[in-house]
């Protein structure tokens, strides 16, 4: 993986706590991961989730407040924020999204391609909505994706592991890695991915689905 062309993209690590979202490992692992970014002097881009509080531009059947406002991603509290754990610093970027793709009517592949990025180093929450739109879209974007999924969360376990298998399906160019295992490739270490040897080659039921999802660890 050529630094020259690489970039971390962090979907959604924001303060919003609605999902009830187990984040402390994945707040740690992120951190880890970042720093590691700047010591090679790596791009890093934050997405921000947003919801205005006067629902201009809200998506359709967007959850509500009593009094009228977005449940989630509340852009009239610091629910939008990024974790203060990670907070961007100066040189990073950051892009504000009114829908669940960071692709979706944002700036994000313009500055992925203004870097000469080729390779995407993503993860962030929720697995199974912006994360995997976003995913999705870069891949449809001709980027490799590099996904970590340690840094990755949902609301249910099912959902997460569901997701993580259908982007591991369908995203034909897709590796995975744990946060160790990026920083490793990144610093040229050996390093562990886990990457498809064929199309749909994880085929899972309800009764199977976590012995197949062992197989990306």
């Amino acid at each position: 993986m050529d630094k020259q062309n690489t970039a971390l993209v962090l979907i959604d690590l924001q303060k919003e706590s609605n999902f009830g979202l187990e984040m402390k490992q994945v707040e740690s692992n992120a951190k880890t991961l970042i720093n590691g970014f700047r010591e090679q002097n790596m791009p890093i881009i934050y997405t921000r989730q947003i919801n205005r509080a006067d629902r201009v531009g809200l998506s359709l059947g967007e959850p509500l407040n009593d009094d009228g406002t977005p449940y989630y991603y509340n852009d009239a509290n610091g629910s939008i924020e990024i974790l203060d754990s990670i907070k961007p610093q100066e040189g990073d970027v950051v892009i504000d999204k009114y829908r669940w793709s960071a692709f979706h009517e944002t700036s994000l592949d313009l500055t992925l391609r203004s870097l000469n990025v080729k390779n995407v180093v993503i993860g962030g929450v929720v697995t199974d909505g912006c994360l995997l739109t976003s995913v999705f879209d870069a891949y449809f974007r001709d980027y490799n994706i590099h996904l970590v999924k340690d840094i990755c969360g949902a609301s249910n376990e099912g959902s997460h592991m569901a997701s993580l298998m259908m982007m591991a399906n369908w995203i034909y160019n897709i590796k995975m890695y744990d946060t160790t295992n990026i920083l490793q490739r990144i610093n040229g270490k050996d390093y562990h991915a886990w990457e498809p040897e064929q199309v749909d080659s994880l085929q899972f039921t309800p009764e199977n689905m976590r012995e197949v999802f062992k197989k990306i660890n």
